[in-house]
């Protein structure tokens, strides 16, 4: 059986596995085990606190096999983007400029540098391992994440961004990279986004503080501001069905889009409903609806099953329950995986 989680301590060794064979582009989780260690302990304390405000914490959940105990995938909420170290990104600005003396006009672009302290909450660390993805898991990994902050509304801020790998050669190097950044980073695109992780300082120190225009650059790398690596598409595409849609910032590193949504009309925050478990069966009888239940009662907890519906109440199968910690009278939230369903 499969169950979305959140994270626990014992999970770091399975998880730091998990993480060393993510790709290089993956940037987020290529941290060393000690670091590792430390997100997944700010997590856990995420989940047991009980104060109200949102905060800068990660919510770390992951994707496990209940009967081998493998652990194939993760995925995080950013409770608060910015704070102490603030997000940074390029923003794209348009201005005319025009001289009568000459008789022209011209319509320029430009990429400035913004730091966002007091900013939005972040999904991001979405990976699957590739032999399990299909049969709904990545998009229930994913998803997962709406649920959570449907249990929590006051965690999180009003609005979700999410940013996208951005464009990338089949050699693993980064045009955007090459052409701007690295130009005043002297090191490799994979040590500088792996270590923006950990400390954004060295940003501050080395970025040029000045726009960029793109009237300098050459034209593929202009056409690849806002592109997605391959490997990203079918994310975009998912979150976009979920009503995210395309901002004027993009990651200072590779050019890739930041989306953004507002949370409270986001389509899978909508989906979620909250309910209370009825009855506790050993089978099903009638109708029935495929969803995400999910439960708070162990930090978070999530199955990908059949329920039945009424009203309010919804009628679990036993094993379900007793992995989700509930009994009837218990409360739990209900999502379904597409838009359609």
């Amino acid at each position: 059986m499969w169950i979305v989680r959140s994270v626990r301590i014992d999970d770091i060794d399975a998880l730091f596995q998990l993480a060393q064979s993510a790709t290089k582009g993956l940037t987020s989780l290529q941290l060393d085990r000690e670091r590792l260690l430390d997100r997944v302990e700010q997590s856990t304390f995420a989940f047991s606190r009980t104060g109200i405000s949102p905060r800068g914490e990660p919510y770390v959940l992951v994707l496990v096999n209940t009967e081998s105990g493998e652990l194939v995938g993760t995925s995080t909420v950013y409770a608060k983007t910015g704070g102490y170290q603030p997000l940074y990104a390029y923003r794209r600005v348009e201005s005319d400029h025009q001289s009568d003396l000459l008789g022209v006009s011209q319509r320029r672009v430009r990429l400035d540098l913004e730091r966002i302290h007091d900013g939005p909450t972040e999904i991001g660390s979405l990976f699957l391992r590739g032999i399990y993805r299909g049969e709904g898991r990545g998009r229930w990994l994913s998803l997962a994440r709406f649920a959570l902050i449907s249990m929590l509304p006051h965690r999180f801020a009003d609005r979700v961004i999410a940013q996208m790998r951005g464009r990338a050669n089949s050699d693993g190097s980064v045009p955007f990279w090459d052409a701007v950044a690295g130009r005043f980073i002297p090191v490799d695109f994979a040590t500088a986004d792996a270590m923006s992780t950990i400390s954004k300082q060295f940003i501050e120190e080395m970025m040029p503080q000045h726009p960029i225009y793109l009237e300098l650059l050459e034209q593929g790398i202009r056409e690849g501001i806002g592109q997605v690596h391959k490997e990203t598409e079918p994310a975009v595409a998912m979150l976009k069905t979920e009503g995210f849609i395309g901002t004027n910032l993009f990651d200072i590193f590779d050019a890739g889009p930041v989306i953004s949504a507002e949370t409270q009309s986001i389509h899978a925050v909508q989906r979620t409903r909250h309910c209370i478990v009825g009855s506790v069966v050993n089978q099903l009888n009638g109708n029935s609806t495929q969803g995400m239940v999910a439960s708070a009662e162990d930090g978070f907890t999530s199955v990908l099953t059949e329920v039945q519906v009424n009203g309010d109440t919804i009628d679990l199968v036993a094993s379900d329950a007793k992995q989700l910690c509930v009994e009837s009278g218990s409360p739990c939230v209900l999502m379904t995986l597409r838009p359609d369903q």
